[in-house]
């Protein structure tokens, strides 16, 4: 029984061993927080529950625990921005342009995808092993996951199509009128 007692003592002392190196009293973070840390820095967003960040990009096939109601919910708040975004430049466009605008910005192969694909969303979904997180429908999921996160973090959908409209204009989509939309989308949730 001593024998036990002395291996368990140095089984833990090892353990806490390595919380102290080099005055560090952290433990190591996953692969996986660190990726995300990172992409809230490339959001400029940090969120205050980072579970939420942490199930929009967690694909179906990965936890039960995933991002479907996060896409669903994110797919409208992107849809909200690209509504305002227009109809700021042109009150009078016409349901037509309106509904082809909003079908190309969600348009999963295209633009929803590629955003997706640029802020590198496909190295950072968890998915299983049989699920390639390169499929534009995984990254686009994850994508408009995000910006549902963003708008459950905060209480405001505003606020997730703000981000929205930051992240879409950097990619060079029509700067001028996707940061005045933002702006007085901003001007509305101060």
């Amino acid at each position: 029984m001593v024998f036990r007692e002395i291996l368990s003592f140095f089984i833990v002392a090892a353990l806490c061993s390595n919380l102290w190196v080099d005055g560090d009293t952290s433990i190591s973070e996953s692969p996986f927080s660190v990726a995300l840390d990172a992409l809230q820095d490339q959001l400029n967003y940090t969120f205050q529950d980072v579970a939420l960040l942490r199930r929009a990009m967690t694909h179906s096939s990965y936890s039960a625990e995933n991002n479907k109601v996060l896409s669903i919910f994110g797919e409208g708040v992107i849809e909200t921005a690209v509504s305002m975004q227009l109809l700021v430049k042109d009150i009078d466009v016409s349901s037509k342009e309106l509904h082809e605008e909003i079908s190309r910005v969600s348009k999963v192969e295209s633009s929803c995808a590629a955003d997706g694909t640029k802020l590198g969303l496909q190295r950072i979904v968890r998915v299983s092993s049989n699920v390639n997180s390169t499929t534009p429908s995984v990254v686009c999921g994850a994508f408009r996951a995000v910006f549902g996160a963003v708008a459950l973090d905060t209480g405001s959908a505003d606020s997730g199509g703000k981000l929205f409209l930051r992240v879409h204009a950097r990619d060079g989509n029509n700067h001028d009128d996707v940061m005045l939309a933002a702006q007085r989308i901003g001007d509305v949730i101060m």
